[in-house]
């Protein structure tokens, strides 16, 4: 019998929801949950998943945040691009500003969250005026710049031959195989390749169910896009403030990447290590996400209302944080 996911991986009911296109004409699945009048997060999901993903983060900001999470294209409800240039990384930063343009009124400011290829997609948009305009500060979770075949932890640790390893990631994250129904065997590769070894079994099913309703074209064309990418440009020019989480147990992007990252932020506002836990972070450790998203938000989208506030809150204690095991 299937485990049942937790009641915290069943997304609340939005306040509003919307269809907002993108450069290309493409359709995207925009939800809205929350206060709308409080501060805006704006979240961005990674490869095959969906809106659904976020949801054990988004019941801990709902209560006081406003809260915009779409699905990236070809994922979840937005709409599927039936030509493979329509997935690209610049495809992935028009997304992101028609989004923001069309949720931050202008004069007014997000932060960006992103966890895998929505990492990715934040970084690819750095060099964007009306993107930046729009951004407070931005959290970047279990993701990479570049290299990502390269650092690739899934092969198993016998397979030693550099060349050999390269090859097998390759095929991995390439594989136009169907991923077929949630079970034993396909629930138990998901938890190895993507979640810590102490990750509960419901949350392992939540997850499975969500990367399993990714349709099969729409995985291997992005797979195309994460074998070669490389956003580093855009990296070097994000000038939010810009925090980054990993797990210590990442296996497609490890602690490596985010080191490289961190090293390449303009303005870098800490990296949060969190030990045991996999590529899902969001889904393994919410409470952890949440509240680091909180902590960006306090320091950077709601002003002190006085002397009196907490100094530990602020810009540059956060500035002076570095790795929490």
């Amino acid at each position: 019998m299937s485990p049942v996911p937790p009641a915290d991986c069943v997304l609340p009911a939005p306040v509003e929801e919307l269809r907002i296109r993108s450069a290309d004409g493409t359709l995207l699945n925009v939800q809205v949950y929350g206060r709308p009048d409080a501060p805006t997060v704006l979240l961005a999901h990674g490869w095959t998943c969906s809106i659904a993903f976020w949801a054990p983060v988004l019941h801990r900001l709902a209560s006081d945040h406003r809260v915009v999470a779409y699905d990236q294209r070809g994922h979840g409800g937005s709409e599927i691009p039936r030509e493979a240039a329509a997935y690209s990384t610049r495809a992935l930063a028009d997304d992101l500003e028609a989004v923001l343009l069309a949720t931050v009124p202008a004069g007014e400011r997000a932060l960006l969250a992103g966890h895998s290829m929505g990492g990715m997609t934040i970084m690819a948009a750095g060099d964007r005026p009306e993107v930046a305009a729009r951004t407070a500060a931005a959290l970047l979770v279990s993701t990479g710049a570049a290299d990502l075949v390269a650092e690739l932890r899934v092969a198993p640790d016998a397979v030693r031959h550099p060349g050999l390893r390269r090859f097998l990631h390759q095929r991995i994250l390439r594989s136009r195989l169907p991923l077929g129904p949630v079970n034993g065997v396909s629930r138990a590769l998901l938890k190895y390749a993507t979640m810590g070894p102490g990750s509960p079994a419901d949350r392992v099913e939540a997850t499975a169910r969500i990367v399993h309703a990714c349709p099969t074209r729409v995985r291997a064309h992005w797979a195309d896009v994460l074998g070669v990418l490389d956003v580093r440009a855009g990296l070097a020019v994000l000038a939010a403030p810009t925090a980054v989480i990993v797990g210590t147990d990442d296996r497609l992007t490890p602690p490596v990447l985010a080191n490289r990252i961190v090293a390449a932020l303009p303005d870098p506002q800490g990296l949060l290590l969190l030990p045991g836990v996999g590529h899902m972070a969001p889904v393994e450790r919410p409470a952890e996400v949440a509240a680091e998203i909180r902590r960006l938000a306090t320091a950077y989208l709601t002003p002190a209302t006085g002397p009196e506030a907490d100094p530990g809150s602020g810009p540059k204690a956060a500035a002076e944080r570095s790795t929490v095991a």
